[in-house]
């Protein structure tokens, strides 16, 4: 991994945060088509063989409670709902790389803390992290 500079690393999560701003609106699921049986004995979908009524488009999600939703889509409605879960990816991409950049920005800021009044010795001091490679325990 290339070490870049403090500046640098903050140029980049202002640019992610101008891209998420831009994201739009989204929503998180998935769009499947499905074809159903109408349980009327003598429609054509009692058949065997035929597929069924459809298609269908059908919206789930997981909601509140890990509980599966869904809801069936208008013909009219499924590109733009197509465009909105693929917002969700960009969203969902930027939200991990700025947590990324945010980490390796808290990395590369220098210690600047003040012990506050009555705090035991040595605190708000850090290991050299080099010395430990920012690992626990040794060899």
């Amino acid at each position: 991994m290339v070490n870049r500079s403090l500046e640098e690393l903050e140029a980049e999560r202002a640019g992610l945060y101008g891209q998420l701003a831009a994201t739009g609106d989204f929503r998180r699921g998935s769009v499947s088509e499905n074809y159903r049986r109408c349980g009327k004995p003598n429609c054509a979908c009692a058949l065997p063989g035929h597929p069924g009524h459809g298609p269908r488009q059908l919206w789930t999600r997981t909601g509140p409670g890990g509980k599966r939703r869904g809801r069936q889509l208008a013909a009219i409605e499924v590109e733009k709902v197509r465009a909105e879960l693929d917002a969700y990816a960009r969203f969902a991409s930027l939200t991990e790389a700025i947590v990324e950049v945010n980490e390796a920005i808290c990395e590369a800021r220098p210690v600047t803390a003040v012990p506050a009044a009555g705090s035991p010795p040595g605190a708000g001091l850090l290991e050299d992290p080099a010395a430990t490679d920012g690992e626990k325990g040794g060899s």
